[in-house]
């Protein structure tokens, strides 16, 4: 294809995930699903061109800014909180998961050398991070069961790849020891953490000084490609850098970036993000001509394949929860003192949290990235996709059915010992307020600003009153915001008026409509949180 071409066919692909979103909420399906559904169908339209994913670049362009923006919005005290159960789930369970479906793949396909089966198995044994937070998005669900999955998938990837570097290393020379493995792990990881955290200090202290908000911008998204870039580069991984650069920067995003940039950014890191995530699942689909064109090439039909696909898939699922429900309830008995800080959960949420482990892109472009000389490669690549497509297919769409039906959902959100959002409101109001009177006083007694100091007095007691009522008062509070959206409504006639009768310029409007948009999202949000007090 001509580079016109294949700017077109961006497009094109653009235009339809457009489509599958929409689609995907008029049949009401995760629309991770149905953008996989419409790449397969894409891909098998006669005539259509075969798009061949690059795997080095595949991660390249997906992999830092998904795990960077997932990074930046963790929240770090929850994180770091459940790093024990995290560390289980990412290098625990994948680890176990490598093992099974290694043994698994062997057994299924007995001319499959060692090595490749366990390459196969850090294949898939790692959740994607885009599935996980695709799937996630929408259902409620305990504070700490998301943190946990999104955590883990933050972390895993890095797992696999060690390991399926280990593992193509010993298919090519025939020689491993366990014991450099183990030391390459360690060293790549804690190297990975040590190049994140010192370019995430960096990169904020350097967006500090940039003042215009689309330099500050463009400057953060290059921060999330740098980190992993550098990682990569000096040997360590990629993945944990990324991370971690994105875990300081987010930290540290309060007091480095002003209340304009943070704005701007996250709708542009919103914007970024979805088409990402929506070019990952349709790519996905598009993906099965070409496997399909190898799979011919070399001579296997993949219908024949079925039976070893799926019993490869189902050993997958099965590890995750032969892993995670004993390392759930196990060390809470051995350890009285963990149990109880950390009471036992109900069954209902290992059970979550084991089917909600989907493969995604990172397991199809490592698959594609091994070496053609490699054995077993046509194998690995159509076991991989298959995976991926039943991972994403069946998983993806009764994950949330499967939280409803258990009841997840229901149960009691985790609480811990802090300020509820209207206690802590109290104090802001008493801050700001004690700021005015300070700035008001005169030398005389008398007030400079008895406006502003009546205002934010008002602000404080009505704070106060709202958290003592115990939410008596949101019958109240939605008609004080139902009046303020009412008059937000007729200053957006008005200034539409002035502009169209040629009275204010385009600048002026715009302004205008800036201020009264924030105005509006403050009303709407504080709206929707309405029922927490």
């Amino acid at each position: 294809m001509t580079p016109v071409d294949q700017f077109e066919l961006v497009l094109g692909l653009m235009v339809a995930v457009v489509a599958l979103e929409l689609a995907a909420r008029w049949v009401r399906l995760p629309p991770s699903a149905v953008l996989v559904l419409g790449g397969i169908g894409l891909a098998l339209v006669p005539n259509a061109p075969e798009i061949t994913l690059d795997p080095e670049l595949t991660l390249l362009l997906f992999l830092p800014p998904l795990l960077f923006a997932s990074a930046y919005f963790t929240v770090w005290r929850d994180f770091r909180a459940n790093l024990r159960i995290i560390l289980q789930l990412a290098v625990g369970a994948v680890a176990f998961t490598t093992l099974v479906v290694g043994v698994v793949a062997h057994w299924v396909m007995p001319s499959l050398p060692w090595a490749a089966c366990f390459a196969l198995g850090a294949i898939v044994s790692p959740p994607d991070a885009v599935a996980a937070k695709a799937v996630l998005k929408g259902l409620t669900l305990p504070a700490r069961l998301t943190t946990l999955l999104e955590g883990e998938s933050l972390v895993n990837d890095a797992t696999g790849l060690v390991l399926f570097r280990v593992a193509i290393a010993a298919g090519l020379t025939g020689a491993f020891n366990v014991w450099d493995a183990g030391a390459s792990f360690v060293v790549v990881g804690i190297g990975g953490v040590i190049v994140g955290v010192a370019l995430g200090y960096a990169a904020s202290l350097a967006l500090a000084h940039l003042r215009e908000a689309h330099l500050n911008i463009v400057a953060g998204l290059l921060g999330a490609w740098a980190a992993y870039v550098c990682g990569e580069a000096l040997h360590v991984s990629g993945v944990l850098s990324t991370v971690a650069a994105g875990l300081v920067m987010g930290w540290r995003q309060h007091d480095v970036f002003s209340a304009s940039i943070r704005i701007q950014a996250n709708a542009v890191w919103s914007v970024v993000v979805f088409l990402l995530e929506s070019l990952v699942f349709i790519l996905i689909g598009l993906a099965l001509r070409g496997v399909l064109v190898r799979l011919s090439a070399a001579g296997m039909d993949p219908l024949a394949l079925l039976p070893e696909i799926g019993a490869i898939t189902l050993a997958m699922v099965l590890a995750r929860f032969a892993w995670i429900l004993p390392a759930t309830y196990v060390p809470r008995f051995l350890f009285p003192a963990l149990r109880a800080h950390d009471p036992y959960p109900p069954v209902t949420v290992p059970v979550v949290l084991s089917w909600a482990g989907m493969r995604g892109v990172v397991s199809l472009a490592v698959a594609l990235s091994v070496p053609v000389e490699f054995p077993g490669r046509d194998f690995i690549l159509a076991t991989s996709f298959g995976v991926i497509l039943i991972s994403i297919l069946v998983q993806g769409t009764t994950l949330a059915p499967l939280i409803r039906w258990l009841g997840v959902d229901q149960l009691k959100q985790d609480r811990r010992p802090t300020l509820s959002e209207s206690e802590a409101r109290i104090h802001l109001a008493r801050a700001s307020l004690e700021a005015v009177r300070r700035r008001s006083r005169k030398s005389d007694g008398s007030e400079q600003h008895p406006r502003l100091v009546e205002q934010y007095t008002h602000r404080a007691q009505i704070a106060v009153r709202y958290v003592e009522a115990g939410g008596g008062l949101a019958a109240d509070r939605l008609a004080h915001f139902d009046a303020v959206l009412d008059a937000i409504r007729a200053a957006r006639v008005e200034v539409l008026h002035l502009h169209r009768v040629g009275r204010i310029h385009d600048g002026v409007l715009h302004a205008l409509e800036a201020e009264l948009d924030l105005e509006e999202l403050t009303a709407r949000r504080r709206m929707a949180d309405m029922p927490e007090h």
